[in-house]
């Protein structure tokens, strides 16, 4: 499988990166702002080359690597509906999204791809940012197509579903179409964690993951502003508890031989995942590292895209760029 060549953006954790490069890409520049962020990306692949710097400051004469490159992706923190607009914390995510877009016209890359929230598709809300987006694009000669996957179609233990923009030049768009689900019948919390449950010997391990038979709610990173790691809000929390999960924190360790797991006693009696756990439910393999400490770690997995979802993506970009198109059934999308 011949390499393509992608420029990937707020790369965090490297997931949309990994997927990508197991799609048959080869990354040429990694673009993040946090220090943490580009500390797992070189401990993992030392030779991609990290670029520590804020998007907005980027200057792509700097670097003129990245030019013509096949595909300009970018896994963009979660943009906010305009009924939140007044936040500036919106209006930096809104920022940043134009500036991914903006950032096409120098580099002129075959494709481009933008992972974000799935309201971004079709909500109402969201038209003023896909009227932006339309207008760049079509000045730009490209075609595109808005859809939504599910990482759990992907074989990914967890119910996270992903809005996405995939815009190609004219010549390639006919020969796009998204990815078609991997999976028959979803991966299971139980059945992707029981193996490192039973790690230090906890008895109760089978027995857990025997009950824990549902994907697992969509994994939050949480805002860099809030405490410690937890697995999400009340609703998330709930999820948990049903699976004999307290989702209020995340453990150092997984179980040992002697914990006595009670359920029905609350949170004291539930079991608590690691942060390895929670890339495990993110589809990261279990060899990919994270830097910093607990916290950090957890909201690099919890911001993560989910790299069994971006490789059907870069294999369907893939296939539009160069491969004969085959039919797709199943997704709708709008124009």
């Amino acid at each position: 499988m011949s390499e393509l060549r992608f420029v990937d953006l707020c790369t965090g954790a490297g997931g949309l990166a990994l997927g990508l490069e197991q799609a048959g890409f080869e990354p040429v520049l990694l673009l993040d702002e946090k220090p943490v962020a580009c500390d797992t990306l070189r401990m993992n692949r030392p030779a991609w080359q990290v670029l520590g710097t804020d998007l907005l400051e980027f200057s792509p004469s700097r670097h003129q690597e990245i030019y013509d490159v096949d595909l300009l992706s970018a896994g963009l923190p979660r943009v906010k509906s305009s009924a939140t607009v007044a936040r500036t914390e919106t209006e930096a995510e809104l920022r940043l999204l134009e500036a991914a877009v903006y950032l096409a016209h120098a580099v002129q890359p075959r494709a481009l791809l933008i992972e974000n929230v799935p309201g971004l598709v079709d909500a109402p809300d969201y038209e003023p940012i896909r009227d932006f987006i339309r207008k760049e694009l079509d000045h730009l000669g490209y075609r595109f197509r808005w859809f939504v996957l599910n990482a759990a179609d992907f074989g990914v233990p967890q119910d996270r579903k992903q809005g996405l923009l995939v815009a190609l030049k004219k010549q390639y768009f006919d020969a796009f179409r998204p990815p078609e689900p991997t999976v028959r019948e979803h991966v299971s919390v139980g059945r992707a964690l029981r193996r490192s449950m039973a790690m230090r010997g906890w008895r109760d391990a089978d027995r857990w993951a025997a009950q824990a038979i549902s994907v697992a709610p969509t994994l939050v990173g949480g805002s860099d502003n809030r405490g410690g790691p937890d697995l999400g809000p009340t609703g998330t929390k709930k999820a948990w508890a049903r699976m004999g999960v307290d989702g209020g924190t995340v453990a150092d360790n997984v179980p040992g031989p002697d914990f006595v797991w009670t359920p029905e006693a609350g949170r004291d009696g539930m079991v608590r995942i690691t942060t390895d756990q929670a890339a495990l439910l993110q589809g990261f393999p279990s060899d990919w590292g994270f830097a910093g400490k607990k916290t950090a770690r957890y909201r690099q997995i919890g911001h993560a895209s989910p790299p069994p979802v971006a490789k059907a993506l870069g294999l369907a970009i893939r296939a539009a760029l160069g491969a004969p198109a085959h039919p797709v059934a199943g997704y709708t999308s709008t124009p």
